[in-house]
């Protein structure tokens, strides 16, 4: 379903300018955006992945990874295809680096049909826009999240956030809670590996966090290309700078995949890394990996355990109803349930 995409500037010679993120295509008659799903038709830009799903499923929301949102809830997740990086180490590339045509589960569904299956499912706190880059189904995603909030539903957004400032001013205006993927503290490593930029992401996590919305963090830990202690600690000196001791941080395991062949990240790197962001960060998580480290929430003040993890088995342990930790009392200003 072709649908006339939002933010774009015509051009001379029947051309247009795409402005929804900072790659700034500039696009002739047929051409088809960096994310391989936005078009110049006749002059206009269309989005052509509008409706068209490539995933649904029904996740705990510490899937995400979302830590500290409505923790022990289920939402439901959707994804289309396209994406407006091209990351050599991509894990659901599949997806990601398809066009439309491309792949060949899609499944095509409305704003209003996917909305209302996330009212019909027990425990479901909303719906959560993830799998592939959401910002490139922008569109579609706006439409059913403002439809989920007229139905007393959240959202949340799963991005590499990779947007221009204009669009995400209007879409946040619906989306509860953010995970963004920072995949490194050097702008090289974005240009050789992402063909992206490092500052429109950090840019975009200081905006989310300016306008006081949930905001987690995830690095996926690739050997050898961003696993040094000397970036590392870099990466967390800027995000502390940023948002705060208190920002939640989660660690990735990388697995090889897509274009990329180096082994994956071990789990002694893992947990080194987990120790060098926990003498900087209060609330640090270690994900996709069975270790007992970087599993629990803490009280930062007296250290009782919050919230324990196993497995994506969770359960809300040392909080009251209004959010304090029953040992001390301290309000956890950065947990939602």
């Amino acid at each position: 379903m072709l649908v006339n995409a939002l933010y774009y500037i015509t051009k001379d010679n029947n051309s247009i300018k795409c402005t929804l993120c900072p790659h700034f295509c500039v696009l002739k008659e047929g051409q088809i955006g960096f994310c391989n799903v936005r078009q110049n038709i006749d002059g206009k830009l269309q989005s052509l992945n509008y409706g068209i799903l490539s995933a649904i499923n029904t996740d705990p929301i510490e899937k995400k990874p979302l830590y500290h949102f409505h923790p022990d809830k289920q939402i439901l997740s959707i994804g289309s295809v396209g994406c407006n990086l091209k990351c050599n180490f991509c894990q659901n590339s599949e997806i990601s680096q398809s066009h439309t045509k491309d792949y060949p589960f899609i499944k095509e569904v409305t704003p209003e049909q996917i909305s209302y299956t996330a009212q019909s499912i027990n425990n479901n706190i909303g719906i959560a826009y993830t799998y592939n880059e959401p910002t490139i189904f922008y569109e579609y995603m706006l439409k059913t999240a403002k439809l989920n909030h007229e139905n007393g539903l959240k959202n949340v957004m799963i991005s590499n956030g990779y947007i221009n400032k204009v669009p995400l001013k209007e879409l946040i205006k619906n989306i509860d809670a953010f995970n963004i993927d920072i995949k490194s503290i050097s702008n090289d490593f974005y240009i050789k590996h992402t063909k992206g930029r490092l500052q429109p992401v950090l840019d975009t996590i200081e905006y989310i966090i300016n306008e006081g919305k949930h905001i987690e963090l995830t690095n996926l830990i690739i050997p050898t290309l961003n696993d040094s202690k000397k970036e590392f600690e870099k990466l967390i000196s800027t995000i502390k700078e940023i948002g705060g001791v208190n920002i939640i941080f989660h660690i990735s395991k990388y697995f090889p995949h897509y274009k990329s062949e180096i082994k994956q990240t071990g789990t002694k790197k893992i947990v080194e890394l987990f120790s060098i962001a926990k003498k900087h960060l209060n609330h640090v998580y270690i994900g996709n990996l069975d270790c007992s480290k970087g599993q629990n929430t803490y009280c930062p003040i007296c250290g009782n355990t919050l919230i324990k993890r196993t497995n994506y088995y969770t359960t809300v342990v040392g909080l009251n109803k209004q959010v304090e930790c029953k040992k001390c009392k301290t309000k956890i200003k950065n947990i939602i349930l």
